[in-house]
C-alpha cells in the first residue's frame, strides 16, 4: 500500500513538472512525456504511450488532459488516473490565468507578439517531432504505412466535408479489415500483448 501511494505522489509531482509544457496542445506535450515516463522513469514503453495518446486524441476532450488520466491510470488505477490529472491541470490553469492578465495589457507590444511568433515555431517543432516518434511505433508494415498515407489524405483533401473524428472510424474498421483478410489468406498478424510495469491497478 505504502509502495502505491508512494507512486500515486510520483505521478502527481511528475505531470505537475510537465504542466508548463502544455503550449501548443497535447500533442507538443508528447516528446515530455517520453522523456519522463518512457526514457526517465521507465514506467511505460514509447508503444504504450503511442496507443495512449491515440486514443486520447480520438475521444472528446483536451489531448494533453486525456493523455495524463490514462497514463495515470495504465500506471496506478484510479489513484494515479486523479493524481496525474491534478497535476496536469493545476499548472496549466494557473499559467492560464496569468496569461490571460498579461496578454489582455500587453497584447499590443512588440516583444510580446514576437515571443508567441517564436513559441508557435517551437511548437510546430515539436509536434512534429512527436508524429515522427509516434509514427515509428504505429507505422510497422505495408498495410499500417498505407492506411497512414490514406488518413493523410483524408485530412488535407476532406477537410471541407470530413469530419476528422471519421477518419479515426475509417481507421478502427480498416484494422479490423485487414486483420480479417490475413486470417482469410492464413496470414498471422503480430499483435503485441504488454505486461504492465506496475500492478497497482484496482
Amino acid at each position: 500500500m505504502n509502495a502505491k501511494w508512494k507512486m500515486i505522489g510520483s505521478l502527481f509531482t511528475t505531470f505537475l513538472k510537465m504542466g508548463p509544457f502544455t503550449f501548443g496542445g497535447g500533442y507538443a506535450l508528447i516528446p515530455v512525456i517520453e522523456r519522463e515516463i518512457v526514457e526517465k522513469r521507465k514506467w511505460l514503453q514509447s508503444e504504450d504511450v503511442a496507443d495512449i495518446v491515440a486514443v486520447s486524441g480520438s475521444v472528446p476532450g483536451a489531448v494533453a488532459v486525456n493523455s495524463a488520466t490514462l497514463i495515470g491510470y495504465r500506471i496506478a488505477g484510479i489513484g494515479g488516473a486523479l493524481s496525474a490529472l491534478l497535476g496536469i491541470f493545476l499548472p496549466t490553469f494557473a499559467l492560464m490565468i496569468g496569461l490571460s492578465l498579461v496578454y489582455v495589457q500587453m497584447k499590443d507590444n512588440p516583444k510580446i507578439e514576437a515571443a508567441f511568433l517564436s513559441i508557435r515555431a517551437t511548437v510546430v517543432a515539436m509536434i512534429v517531432y512527436a508524429a515522427f516518434k509516434i509514427g515509428k511505433t504505429a507505422i510497422v508494415d505495408f498495410a499500417s504505412g498505407a492506411l497512414a498515407a490514406i488518413a493523410v489524405c483524408l485530412l488535407l483533401f476532406g477537410r471541407n466535408f470530413l469530419h476528422p473524428a471519421w477518419v479515426i472510424v475509417f481507421g478502427a474498421l480498416a484494422g479490423i479489415a485487414v486483420v480479417k483478410v490475413r486470417v482469410l489468406l492464413g496470414k498471422k498478424t503480430k499483435l503485441e500483448e504488454k505486461e504492465p510495469v506496475y500492478d497497482y491497478m484496482i
